[in-house]
């Protein structure tokens, strides 16, 4: 899953979907549209995560600390992110 910035992505990944771009000086198809909304319903859920896991520092620049160590504080980061999700909602006065 991409946007239309990742051109080449389906050469190194045949599984990949990207939106359909405009050819120049024509249109869109309806279904190429229909296409690209689908795709775009997809991907912000996907992009919503990214968000939400940016929140911690750690994630949002570059890592400067021992590379062995990153994937066990990513790993705690999603946990605490999947626990999050099992909270129930409650609404403070």
């Amino acid at each position: 899953m991409g946007d239309k910035g990742y051109q080449g992505i389906q050469k190194l990944h045949s599984n990949s979907q990207i939106p359909k771009k405009k050819p120049r000086g024509g249109k869109l198809t309806c279904e190429d549209k229909k296409s690209n909304q689908e795709l775009a319903k997809i991907r912000v859920l996907g992009e919503h995560v990214n968000r939400k896991l940016k929140v911690f520092k750690i994630l949002s620049f570059t890592y400067r600390n021992r590379r062995k160590r990153f994937s066990l504080r990513f790993n705690l980061i999603a946990a605490l992110y999947n626990y999050e999700l099992r909270l129930p909602q409650t609404e403070f006065a």
